[in-house]
């Protein structure tokens, strides 16, 4: 018989009772009991995990408002005793008015008040820690800030409010105004005190009591001590004195800034000291008697002028106001510079390269005499200008280097400055020439090679600034082909060197007639070559001579052809050449000036033979005292007649002769002028320890009044002519302009040369009109080129 096992069913068991339910009074009676304990600093005896499970439990249970509400209450409360105990009694006496004892004062508050905010953050942060279930759950679905929030909220409500925040902000700006006064304060106090503001956020933009309450504050505050800062500097204080100090309170504020204020209070704390400080005062400090920007540049306070410098760049008024008070500074000491080149006398030099020629303005008569009035007044003066004008140049830009930091448009400032006072003197073309002409001569003052580049490439600036580059063009041609004539040039090579400068300024244009003159001395060689040998297969005449051949479209000489009578044995050696020449060239014409020569004679005096160097008018003088008794004489008249030398020319060379300090002639009577009735007679007794005599002719080295204007009339004339070739050239390439294209395109192409006036510009146009090189349009504002 079988039997049949039975399967059990399992058991299920009823589900465990929950315990019984909290009671949230009871719970929050517990936590809030220990809340009290961690506010009063005994947190380490509390159990973390029991007071986080109350604090869950109550929100679990659906008493979370309870809990928000209370927990909020018990640090509303905690927050208002500290302020009673913490900070009511730090607040500062009103009496005391000793800068140490606010400062400690103020000190305690800050203090205090960061005392009270590490308190309670500190307590705030347990609190969020054991509350974290209610931050979680309840505060989010009940839209209302977490615990961490609620206490920077009800921190703000209790702490920043009157009369604490207006004592913690007045103890910041008591504590600042002591530092501003040279006292030393707590840094790290104030520090504290701000940190707490800076970390108080009042709205949804983010916006701090920092900001909202103490930034203003602060500036309001900056704005009245600066404003009347600005007023007791510039009326107790030099310029130096007053840069330092401004320069100072930058530096202070800009640190104060960094070290307990916020960054973004830098800015408009700056600002405010440059509206008060440098904008209301620029004039006032850079123009101050005695003191200012020029007593500055005088005495050479280079540091004073960097910090005016830097200063000044930080407003924007200030490089305008700096820049036009250096170009003013310029400008008054060019104008100085100019007027001390004024001259009313004509000066006269002779043509040479010693110091011991003298001249027609020498009064006296010994030798001593002589050698004092050597150099002209006016010579001097044409090079001391330039000297000047240089050392200016130099100092100027010394300072923008050193001083100005290499600014571009201080440069410019400067350069505007140079061209301005440059271009007031008239004589400046002719002046630069002249400075460049010593410069370049023999053996000037025992400069060597280098240095006189030095001082020629220097003198180049000097040149870029003068407008009328033509008439120094002029001026120039007429010394280098001195130099060249008579063989003063210092060397080839420095000569070149000029011209190449010359040329990079100026162009090729500039320098072609130039270097055409150097071509002709060269070539002239090369023809005497030719000639000496030429000379060795004929008969040779007596003189021998050296002839230079100029081409007369290079030379600025205008010389027609001489009228002086020529001795024979001068005659027979010019013939000779000429017919070398002519045989050589056809079709050239060759005319003799005997003004631009010179020539060495042996003379026999009483005591011994010397060999003269003299011009060959004064050579043509002596030889007709070959056939004069020792005793006779000739009138001035008389060797006039007899020479056809032109009367200027005569005297020159008769003063020359007889009234400089080698008088190889006797004046009748003595005196240093030459008149019509005077006579001359052979000075045989004429001694000298020297048997090699150079006999210099006396020339005006700067122009006279006349011959100023006569140059000017030959410039305006040349003008002329490069307004008119510059219009057809333009018009040629454009073929219809409106009149105001033309004047402004013309003005620019010559202004490497000059500047041209659109009144002139008008005339020429009429004149090319008149002669069919143009026409005028029918609407009677352009013009056509007719080909």
């Amino acid at each position: 018989m079988s039997s049949t096992r039975r399967v059990a069913k399992p058991k299920i068991k009823a589900p465990r009772k929950h315990e019984a339910e909290v009671s949230p009074e009871e719970t929050w009676n517990k936590l809030s009991k220990n809340i009290r304990e961690i506010h009063n600093h005994n947190a380490s005896k509390l159990s973390f995990e029991e007071n986080y499970r109350y604090a869950y439990n109550m929100v679990l249970y659906k008493s979370g408002s309870m809990l928000y509400k209370g927990v909020c209450q018990l640090v509303t409360e905690n927050v208002e005793r500290l302020a009673e105990e913490e900070l009511v009694p730090t607040f500062p006496s009103r009496g005391s008015g000793d800068p140490m004892q606010q400062s400690q004062e103020a000190e305690l508050l800050l203090r205090a008040l960061r005392r009270v905010w590490d308190d309670h953050t500190g307590n705030m942060s347990k609190l969020r820690d054991i509350l974290k279930y209610m931050d979680r759950v309840y505060t989010k679905s009940n839209e209302v800030p977490e615990i961490w929030d609620a206490g920077l909220d009800l921190f703000l409500k209790c702490i920043i409010r009157p009369p604490i925040q207006d004592h913690v902000v007045s103890a910041v700006l008591t504590l600042i105004q002591i530092e501003r006064d040279g006292y030393v304060i707590s840094r790290s106090a104030v520090k504290e005190g701000v940190d707490v503001l800076l970390q108080l956020i009042v709205d949804q933009d983010g916006k701090t009591v920092y900001k909202r309450d103490l930034e203003p504050a602060i500036l309001s505050a900056s704005e009245t001590f600066y404003k009347a800062e600005a007023q007791r500097l510039v009326s107790t204080c030099d310029a130096p004195e007053y840069l330092r100090r401004a320069e100072g309170r930058f530096e202070s504020e800009t640190s104060r800034t960094h070290h307990y204020l916020h960054s973004q209070t830098g800015p408009p704390l700056l600002k405010t000291l440059e509206e008060y400080l440098l904008t209301q005062n620029l004039a006032a400090v850079i123009n101050l008697p005695n003191s200012g920007m020029d007593s500055m540049i005088d005495l050479d306070k280079v540091d004073d002028l960097n910090r005016l410098y830097r200063l000044f760049m930080r407003v924007a008024t200030g490089p305008p106001a700096l820049r036009r008070s250096l170009k003013d500074s310029v400008l008054r000491r060019g104008k100085d510079i100019n007027q001390s080149s004024i001259s009313t006398d004509v000066g006269e030099d002779v043509d040479a390269d010693d110091e011991d020629t003298t001249t027609t303005g020498t009064k006296g008569r010994g030798k001593s005499k002589a050698r004092a009035q050597a150099t002209p007044q006016t010579l001097t003066l044409a090079l001391k200008w330039v000297q000047d004008v240089l050392d200016l140049k130099d100092r100027f830009d010394r300072l923008w280097k050193q001083a100005f930091e290499s600014n571009r448009e201080i440069e410019g400032a400067l350069n505007e400055a140079f061209e301005d006072f440059v271009n007031l003197n008239e004589k400046a073309p002719e002046f630069i020439s002249l400075f460049i002409d010593e410069n370049l001569k023999k053996g000037l003052k025992g400069k060597t090679d280098i240095e006189v580049d030095l001082v020629l490439d220097k003198t180049i600036t000097v040149f870029r600034y003068i407008t009328e580059k033509d008439a120094f063009e002029r001026y120039y041609k007429n010394h280098l082909a001195k130099r060249l004539l008579f063989g003063r040039s210092v060397s080839d090579d420095a000569e070149h060197g000029m011209l190449a400068k010359l040329k990079v300024e100026c162009g090729y244009q500039f320098t072609q007639k130039l270097e055409g003159m150097f071509n002709d001395i060269k070539i002239s060689s090369e023809t005497m070559q030719g000639y000496r040998q030429h000379l060795q297969n004929v008969l040779p005449p007596d003189l021998e001579i050296s002839v230079t051949v100029m081409t007369s479209t290079f030379w600025p000489m205008s010389h027609s052809a001489s009228t002086s009578v020529l001795p024979e044995i001068l005659t027979d050696s010019c013939r000779s050449f000429e017919h070398y020449y002519l045989s050589r060239h056809s079709g050239r014409r060759l005319t003799w000036q005997p003004s631009l020569g010179n020539a060495d004679v042996r003379v026999q005096f009483k005591a011994r033979k010397h060999d003269l160097n003299v011009s060959t008018f004064a050579l043509i003088i002596l030889l007709l005292f070959e056939d004069v008794e020792e005793d006779g004489s000739l009138t001035c008249e008389e060797i006039k007649t007899t020479t056809l030398i032109p009367e200027q020319e005569l005297q020159r060379h008769l003063q020359s002769l007889a009234c400089a300090k080698y008088k190889i002639l006797k004046k009748h009577p003595p005196g240093r002028d030459v008149n019509p009735e005077d006579s001359f007679s052979f000075n045989s007794s004429f001694t000298c320890p020297m048997q090699r005599i150079k006999i210099s002719t006396v020339s005006a080295k700067v122009e006279s009044t006349e011959e100023r204007r006569e140059t000017r009339d030959r410039i305006d004339e040349e003008r002329q002519y490069q307004m008119e070739a510059c219009i057809v050239r333009v018009m040629k390439d454009r073929k219809h302009m409106s009149h105001n294209d033309l004047i402004n395109e013309v003005t620019r192409q010559l202004a490497s040369r000059f500047q041209p006036n659109p009144q002139d510009i008008k005339k020429r146009i009429e004149m090319l009109i008149d002669r069919e090189y143009l026409e005028r349009c029918d609407d009677r504002k352009s013009y056509k080129y007719l080909a």
